[in-house]
């Protein structure tokens, strides 16, 4: 049996993925270790591979804050909601696409993958919006993102592979369209359905721009609306920071570890999904993806 020869090659491949993953998970630690370390060390500047004088105190003044329980409650809904309306409507159009007896359906294929390459922009997508009349309401943060083309070639591409011989199964059983979808297509495709359904419910919990365009009402914002006025703006981290300190009397609020915690706190549950759909992604996505 030969034993594993390690050339000076590998030693440098080690030494570079190391060097990468160091570069990818620093920052997000110091964040960590800013959040949980006292105003003493934070001021200073002596916070970087560990916490200083840990505490959880900016996590408890966070936490406290009202905007950021509504900004929750929002994202989590938009999430839950675009993500099943995203993957019921997608997958609906891949699977009759799917199909080689559709009247016109590489036509309608061509037509989907031309927005591809062009789109209609901005400000015509607000305009029908603004026709649809659900500017400045949950629906304006899920359906206009709902299909995205991408997705759809996947699905209709793991479709396409799934064998014809279940469905005349099926059909000899009495199915018709919807029953072979419902009860043997989509049992069938739990993988690429994981893995689009990350893809979605990741965009969706990182969008705030769809935010910025179509909600007007502050009750209706997500949270990444209310991260990003707390890091670029500045104005939730001193409204945060003054009634804390209000109530605490003469405790310092230091504004970084406010921004640092809120970050944190707004990326760790999409982090915390990942590991229970990471058996499903990279099956999903290959699978979807061998066909042209």
């Amino acid at each position: 049996m030969k034993q594993a020869r390690f050339s000076l090659f590998d030693a440098i491949n080690i030494c570079i993925m190391l060097g990468l993953i160091f570069v990818t998970l620093y920052p997000f630690v110091y964040l960590i270790n800013v959040s949980l370390s006292s105003e003493v060390y934070v001021l200073q500047n002596r916070v970087s591979f560990w916490p200083r004088g840990f505490t959880t105190q900016w996590y408890e003044i966070v936490f406290q804050d009202r905007k950021i329980w509504m900004g929750y409650r929002n994202t989590i809904l938009y999430v839950v909601l675009g993500t099943i309306i995203s993957l019921l409507v997608t997958s609906s159009a891949a699977y009759a696409l799917s199909k080689q007896k559709m009247l016109f359906g590489k036509q309608i294929t061509l037509l989907i993958i031309f927005t591809i390459l062009f789109s209609g922009g901005m400000i015509p997508s607000y305009l029908v919006a603004k026709e649809l009349g659900i500017v400045n309401s949950i629906w304006a943060m899920v359906l206009p993102g709902a299909v995205n083309t991408f997705h759809l070639l996947i699905f209709r591409t793991f479709f396409e592979g799934i064998p014809e011989e279940l469905e005349d199964a099926g059909r000899m059983d009495g199915l018709n369209d919807i029953g072979l979808f419902t009860r043997i297509v989509a049992p069938l495709s739990k993988p690429v359905y994981a893995s689009i359904g990350l893809f979605v419910a990741v965009g969706i919990w990182n969008n705030f721009y769809s935010a910025l365009i179509y909600l007007r009402d502050p009750s209706l914002f997500p949270l990444q609306v209310i991260l990003r006025d707390l890091i670029i703006a500045g104005s939730n981290a001193d409204s945060i920071a003054s009634s804390a300190n209000a109530r605490s009397g003469s405790e310092v609020i230091v504004v970084e570890s406010l921004k640092y915690a809120t970050i944190i706190v707004s990326t760790l549950p999409i982090l915390l999904v990942y590991p229970f759909l990471q058996k499903y992604f990279v099956k999903g996505v290959m699978l979807g993806s061998v066909k042209g």
